[in-house]
């Protein structure tokens, strides 16, 4: 009852502040170019996803809001920030129907340093899903109505105010056709449906050779969501591909956007309903559909029927020569759908927000090995590629801060230091509490698609949890003094 008193009290006298407030006021930021990243005023939509009525998988339905505008169609007026379509000259590697796959580059002039970023989109893995995905979602499994061009934004924008460090690159857009992770090795004539993943990224790369990349001093192979554990199992025989291609001074590295994913608890089993369906068993029974290929150095650590755990971020590390960069939200809206918890904050039980903050522990221990690390502490799903990554913040460093910062030291060659002259890159954040990050994204009631602080969401909880004699474990101190500052 005290806690229920001491939450109505800080509502009713507004003590919290909005957090797309704290948004704007962290988004007015200023970079080293002494450009501001946000005009006063703007505010910072949730990357948190509503649910879709389509009947495909709650990870494909997630980065639909993030594919437009941030990577929407170019208007007829063509810029130079565009990235413009090539499909492959090698028209036998192909989209899931058999299209030709391709990809969306803007080139740099003179610059030797590439990003090439594969796209998300979860998968298929039977013939029954993938029927239903081509049906609903058409454009992750054909090159057909690609558009032209597509504008770069995030990591991949050439505007040096939202992309202040990497503006400059070589950008490379893979679009995500293959539904396999990016790990297929089978073509449409062997199939009802072609699945070449990673056959896609290896023929990107050759053709990307008359275009600069032999002459490249960096290369990044980035993606989000399934193109993050794309990266995973794919950035060793990219590293071994690139540097056969190119002068042996290069380096190739890897950043992971929200592809870090956990070995599900609490997921259903039953695989003929694709948004139901535990990640596990849908890779078990899409490893045998897609013909697979993973990391020779993971796969040899498992038995055969064990292989599927290279998918597994903590698994798959271990045995990487290639460097690393993790982005990863510590409560992954899609690792908590994956582990059947909906965030939907209005008829949360308590034992469900105890299962996310396990689910945030877990997170934290499977990322403290890892050199470079950002790791905020909040509901959200995919970062690198949003319009608005600058505005998050984990210890007072932005990402594109923290990105600089392990770029150096691998220049320096220093080893898996994270502390290069005061230049931090292991960034997780250390409150207990889900969305305890200021900077964190505003979350929506799924229903009225209204704004809610995490103090109206908890008191919500904490009132539906009274009927049924249930309370939230936690420190209920260090959780009011969190909500006092703006939490």
């Amino acid at each position: 009852m005290m806690l229920i008193g001491c939450l109505l009290v800080l509502l009713t006298m507004n003590q919290v502040m909005p957090q797309a407030k704290r948004g704007n006021k962290v988004g007015l930021r200023t970079s080293h170019q002494g450009r501001e990243t946000l005009q006063p005023g703007v505010e910072v939509q949730s990357i948190v996803p509503g649910v879709s009525s389509m009947n495909i998988s709650l990870l494909e339905q997630s980065l639909i809001p993030t594919r437009s505008p941030l990577l929407g169609p170019s208007t007829e007026q063509k810029t130079s920030d565009d990235m413009r379509l090539h499909l492959l000259k090698n028209t036998l590697v192909t989209c899931n129907d058999g299209t030709t796959a391709g990809y969306y580059i803007r080139e740099a002039k003179g610059s030797k340093r590439w990003i090439i970023f594969l796209e998300g989109g979860w998968c298929c893995y039977s013939k029954e899903t993938c029927d239903v995905r081509y049906k609903n979602a058409k454009r992750l499994m054909s090159s057909s109505d690609w558009p032209k061009s597509r504008r770069g934004t995030g990591i991949l924008s050439s505007r040096q105010d939202e992309n202040p460090h990497w503006w400059n690159l070589n950008a490379v857009f893979v679009p995500y056709c293959s539904s396999d992770v990016w790990s297929g090795n089978v073509s449409k004539s062997r199939n009802d449906y072609a699945f070449m993943g990673s056959v896609i990224i290896q023929q990107v790369i050759r053709e990307l050779v008359p275009k600069g990349i032999k002459q490249a001093k960096t290369v990044i192979l980035a993606g989000s969501s399934a193109g993050g554990t794309g990266v995973l199992i794919n950035l060793d025989r990219v590293a071994s591909l690139v540097e056969e291609l190119t002068a042996d001074t290069v380096q190739v590295r890897g950043l992971v956007d929200s592809g870090w994913f956990l070995e599900t608890k609490h997921g259903k089993s039953d695989c003929m309903d694709g948004a139901a369906c535990a990640l596990t068993d849908a890779i078990k029974k899409g490893l045998k559909l897609w013909n697979g290929t993973l990391p020779e150095k993971c796969s040899q650590q498992f038995k055969k029927e064990d292989e599927w755990q290279c998918f597994y971020g903590p698994k798959s590390y271990t045995s990487m020569k290639t460097p690393i960069f993790v982005v990863q939200w510590l409560y992954d809206v899609e690792q908590l759908r994956i582990e059947n918890i909906q965030p939907d904050f209005q008829f949360m039980t308590a034992n469900q927000w105890n299962n996310i903050q396990s689910i945030g522990r877990e997170l934290k221990k499977s990322l403290r090995e890892v050199p470079a690390v950002f790791a905020p502490a909040c509901f959200s799903h995919t970062l690198i590629i949003s319009s608005n990554w600058l505005n998050f913040q984990v210890k007072g460093l932005t990402l594109s801060r923290a990105l600089q910062c392990w770029t150096k030291s691998l220049q320096e060659r220093k080893g898996p230091k994270t502390n290069i002259r005061g230049c931090h890159f292991h960034l997780i954040d250390n409150c207990q509490w889900p969305h305890c990050n200021p900077t964190c994204p505003a979350l929506h009631d799924p229903v009225t698609g209204q704004e809610v602080t995490l103090l109206q969401m908890f008191y919500r909880m904490s009132i539906e949890n009274r009927r049924r004699g249930q309370e939230p474990k936690g420190d209920m101190n260090q959780l009011m003094a969190m909500l006092r500052n703006g939490g």
